[in-house]
């Protein structure tokens, strides 16, 4: 529980979302209301609260997932449906979790039983994890085969739950599995050490997120894609209840709709901010704005002009070190001419910058050690570098830069690099 470690007190926030049309936009090729999320995320949140990635993938797919889209790490991973819990970037499972979902569970009875039924059309063998079993059914044969399926195996003494989700997902889990729980055994531990979040926020798209929006306290966001079988289960069971929102946006922008809808927080992502140096305040907004202003000068999306070099030059101390991921090191202001070669390379192409994993740690009042990985993606082709930074904010209203050294990530595409 590192990440708990992390916090000094209650997580200010515990966001939990659904990634698949609820955090990521299969039909945003530009990935903007990720990016937007993930811009609010680093700058206001990564510091004292939790991000909960809560999702029908296996782990597997999941991590596919995030090789496919701009994504943020998130502290905590639920995966298969609610029936594994990870903690943190290597993904430590959690042990208690596994030992509550063995009882009453026999996986070879289930796929025993559940070959008798031909509806059934098995998912791949990476779908199939410890405790959940999974299928695909036609829509309209799903209620039949839930019902017959439930009762046969409850004759063979096992308390499962069978979830069917997407219009053709057809999950077989232990009956204490499901994101709902998954969610509830989380805040009870967390609860039991000492540090509940003050405010919750379950975000969703489809019938296996309902549960979510079930816990006691809990606000929710179905986004404004949700599924018909969402829908119709708010419409049942909670069309009353004031704290879960049908937001009128897409994904992840309707995640953003609700943090400020509820009021839980900023819910304007330095993304939608005309002047990235406007309310500098922290380490965190500081990285997170400085690398949409490299974004925007290589797309070409503010001015070329001297004024703006001098400017970003007044940050940089003039004994200031960059270490270039490949080894090379250069006094950092003299490095910064080089912003002139590359204004406008990527103009008119899919050229984003996102930063991940925001850690700032006060050495003494006024330097900051910041510690970051910082990410591009040009069409298909993604790189990234580990950062270590040193700021100062002692003798100015505004972030110094004193020292950055970066070296390449380990699944990063290595090649050109520029800051």
């Amino acid at each position: 529980m590192d990440i708990m470690d992390r916090l000094n007190s209650s997580p200010r926030l515990m966001l939990v979302s659904d990634l698949d049309h609820t955090m990521v936009d299969h039909h945003d090729p530009e990935n903007s209301s990720l990016l937007r999320f993930n811009a609010l995320w680093e700058a206001y949140y990564r510091q004292d609260s939790l991000l909960v990635f809560s999702t029908g993938r296996s782990p597997t797919l999941y991590k596919q997932l995030r090789k496919e889209k701009p994504m943020i790490t998130p502290d905590i991973a639920i995966m298969s449906v609610g029936t594994e819990i990870t903690y943190g970037r290597s993904m430590v499972p959690d042990d208690g979790w596994v030992q509550f979902l063995n009882q009453k569970w026999d996986k070879n009875i289930v796929i025993e039983e559940t070959s008798k039924f031909p509806e059934l059309k098995p998912q791949a063998e990476t779908e199939q994890r410890p405790h959940k079993v999974s299928f695909y059914v036609q829509k309209d044969k799903a209620k039949s085969v839930t019902q017959a399926l439930s009762k046969v195996l409850e004759e063979r003494g096992l308390n499962v739950k069978i979830i069917y989700s997407g219009g053709i997902d057809l999950d077989v889990l232990p009956n204490g599995a499901g994101k709902g729980q998954a969610l509830a055994y989380l805040l009870k531990k967390f609860e039991t050490e000492g540090k509940p979040p003050l405010n919750t926020l379950a975000c969703g798209d489809s019938g296996n997120d309902a549960e979510l929006f079930s816990i006691p306290g809990v606000y929710g966001v179905m986004v404004s894609n949700a599924q018909e079988e969402l829908l119709q289960w708010h419409s049942e069971n909670a069309k009353d209840n004031p704290k879960i929102l049908h937001a009128s946006e897409r994904c992840a922008s309707g995640i953003i709709e609700a943090i400020g809808h509820f009021k839980l927080g900023q819910n304007l992502s330095p993304r939608d901010v005309s002047d990235s140096r406007q309310e500098n305040l922290s380490p965190y907004l500081e990285i997170v704005n400085f690398a949409l202003l490299l974004e925007k000068w290589r797309r070409a999306e503010v001015e070329n002009s001297e004024l703006f070099i001098a400017g970003i030059k007044a940050t940089v101390f003039p004994s200031a070190i960059i270490i270039h991921p490949s080894g090379s090191a250069h006094n950092a202001r003299e490095y910064l001419n080089t912003f002139r070669k590359v204004y406008g390379d990527k103009k008119g192409k899919q050229y984003r910058i996102w930063v991940d994993d925001v850690v700032a740690t006060q050495l003494a009042p006024g330097i900051w050690l910041v510690k970051f990985d910082k990410w591009e993606l040009c069409g298909e082709e993604r790189k990234a570098c580990a950062s270590t930074s040193i700021m100062s904010s002692r003798d100015s209203d505004w972030f110094n830069l004193v020292h950055v050294h970066q070296t390449w990530l380990e699944d990063s595409a290595k090649g050109e690099w520029f800051l």
